[in-house]
């Protein structure tokens, strides 16, 4: 019974939140725990578990005796959430680079060959994607807590990646700039990877500088 609850509640876990992820869900509104419930045929034991683990992700909060709501995109958690994949990222991925196999190479291959399909097809998809191919540069270099804190950093990063390429033209030069980062990794060329990744990285955070500052002047 219990893997049957914790099987059921990663699923729920994994639809909220896509909702969250895609803006389906209001922010700062109480989510509607009776009527969620009800659209997807659970328990409130599951749901709940879904939620708290949303809680924990950083993207939704809690409010006693008013339930969870869905934390508003903000600027200053994209500075932190930027800042810390620059502080770390770059030289994860170089570790990486330099202790992957053959095996790790064709995953991270296919991890971009996954992306580009989803940003010609899928754009909902695209921002788990983006994590899946940034986390497999990483997972090579065998650093567990490395890999953990760089896959929740990406978890946090993904509704800021999808605002981030609503701009015409972004999701041409983020595919280029990916490319770029994959083939200095598999080259194993350390220096060339760490400058290329930071620069894309922090692309990003211009960009979504860009975006909040029209967002007030809109």
């Amino acid at each position: 019974m219990t893997i049957v609850v914790r099987t059921l509640a990663e699923r729920i876990f994994e639809i909220i939140r896509e909702r969250i992820i895609e803006g389906k869900l209001p922010v700062m509104e109480p989510v509607r725990q009776d009527a969620l419930a009800a659209e997807l045929g659970v328990s409130k034991i599951p749901l709940r578990e879904a939620l708290a683990r949303l809680e924990h992700e950083g993207l939704l909060s809690s409010q006693a005796n008013r339930g969870w709501f869905v934390r508003p995109l903000s600027a200053d958690q994209a500075e932190e959430i930027y800042h810390l994949r620059l502080a770390i990222e770059p030289d994860a991925a170089a570790f990486g680079c330099l202790h992957a196999s053959e095996d790790d190479q064709k995953a991270a291959e296919e991890a971009l060959e996954r992306l580009d399909l989803a940003a010609e097809s899928n754009l909902s998809d695209v921002a788990l994607r983006n994590r899946e191919f940034h986390v497999a540069l990483v997972r090579p270099g065998g650093r567990l807590l490395t890999t953990q804190l760089v896959e929740r950093l990406e978890v946090l990063a993904e509704r800021y990646v999808i605002a981030h390429l609503e701009p015409a033209g972004r999701g041409n030069r983020a595919h280029t700039e990916h490319r770029e980062i994959l083939d200095a990794w598999l080259a194993r060329d350390e220096a060339k990877l760490q400058t290329l990744l930071a620069k894309h990285i922090a692309n990003t955070l211009e960009d979504l500088r860009a975006h909040f500052a029209a967002s007030l002047t809109g």
